[in-house]
């Protein structure tokens, strides 16, 4: 796991294009057909360091979505040189980055530590482990879990609740329709980092930015 590897891609100039994610640097581009989104995929395919890593590249109609690692804990110093890379390819196609478009959604399965089952969830999903915690889907089309561990104090056995992260500047436009569409923030001492918010039913989700640089101020600097 590296925490350092965020912070230095995070530092980094020559970036504006990226989000970290819970997945990850991710970039979005819009384009002006199917067509292109396709070409300008093609075009970041020939990065030779692509080759062998993580990369994901998803096109869906005039989208192209670029994932560098699938998980924020495994950006790494070359990460940065392969962000800047796909970037100049994009620019010199004309394609810019939408950040306000770039999202992901993860799901957070909670249970006491010894009522942890996670080689279950990997295998009725058909995942694969990056990480002891989690799972992903190997074609890149479903959302990843990770396991949260309860309190042994508390009374609650098991839950389940989602994890929307998204650009640092995007998240409280994010919260601000997720209330005006009847939600209700449940806490909000973490924010901007992150906010949990509950709809009418109580089921619970939670605006994340903090992977993308909003602080904590609960956390010293």
């Amino acid at each position: 796991m590296s925490e350092q590897g965020r912070l230095d891609f995070l530092a980094a100039e020559g970036l504006e294009d990226w989000v970290v994610l819970h997945g990850g640097p991710t970039a979005v581009y819009r384009t002006a057909s199917l067509a292109e989104a396709a070409s300008l995929a093609n075009a970041i395919a020939q990065i030779p360091e692509l080759n062998g890593t993580r990369a994901q590249l998803n096109v869906v109609s005039e989208r192209l979505t670029v994932r560098l690692t699938r998980e924020v804990w495994n950006i790494e110093s070359e990460h940065i040189d392969l962000a800047r890379a796909i970037s100049k390819v994009a620019k010199s196609l004309g394609v810019l980055a939408q950040r306000h478009q770039v999202q992901e959604v993860q799901v957070a399965i909670a249970a006491k530590p010894d009522a942890i089952d996670l080689g279950f969830w990997r295998a009725v999903l058909g995942y694969e482990p990056m990480l002891d915690d989690n799972g992903f889907d190997p074609l890149g089309n479903s959302s990843h879990v990770y396991m949260q561990e309860i309190d042994e104090a508390k009374d609650l056995k098991h839950a389940m609740h989602l994890d929307v992260s998204v650009a640092r500047e995007v998240a409280e436009q994010r919260l601000a329709a997720a209330v005006s569409a009847g939600g209700v923030v449940v806490d909000d001492s973490h924010a901007p980092a992150w906010w949990v918010l509950a709809d009418r039913s109580g089921n619970k989700v939670c605006i994340v930015s903090w992977p993308d640089g909003a602080n904590d101020p609960n956390e010293s600097s």
